[in-house]
């Protein structure tokens, strides 16, 4: 077994506001906006590195179904903007979890991914808002990995072990425990 490397990738930013919390990334990606939207949207690209099932109706209005591994989360939402190349913005939620060490109540949150061109590459820059503040922290080493993978699928790199990837990450983040 590889030990893990110290991550290339910039820490994402946790923002905590009460009760809740938002989660910022900003990436820049070696690919232009066309092929990281597909990989953001197209069902089967999106399961290869985020290791979501996904079913996407893709126009403004339409809906996300998103089935996550390993966790088995079951999200369903809007789609609140889609502007292909461009912004990708729906909502996260979750019904009430009390099968898990803890009890989740459930998430009613706003996820936006915005691309634009920056010389050969894009910049994506993503946000998750209005998530509970104890969903928020665990999911930012988590998000970080899935971003890792992302791009390493881009460049058709192997993908990230994405337990390993959160361990690496988790010390940039603030904790839940």
């Amino acid at each position: 077994m590889t030990q893990p490397q110290a991550p290339a990738a910039p820490a994402g930013e946790v923002r905590i506001e009460g009760d809740h919390a938002s989660l910022y990334f900003d990436r820049f990606l070696p690919h232009p906006p066309e092929a990281v939207w597909a990989a953001l949207t197209e069902p089967a690209q999106l399961a290869q590195w985020s290791m979501n099932q996904a079913t996407i109706e893709g126009r403004e209005g339409g809906s996300i179904d998103f089935v996550t591994a390993p966790a088995n989360f079951h999200w369903t939402g809007r789609i609140l903007a889609w502007e292909p190349n461009r912004v990708f913005e729906h909502e996260m939620t979750m019904g009430p979890r009390h099968d898990l060490p803890f009890d989740m109540p459930g998430e009613q949150a706003v996820v936006r991914w915005e691309l634009s061109p920056e010389g050969s590459g894009t910049r994506l820059r993503l946000s998750f808002r209005n998530l509970r503040r104890m969903t928020a922290l665990g999911f930012a080493p988590g998000q970080h990995v899935l971003l890792d993978r992302l791009a390493a699928q881009l460049a058709n790199e192997p993908l990230p072990n994405f337990m390993q990837g959160q361990e690496t990450v988790r010390g940039l983040y603030p904790s839940w425990r």
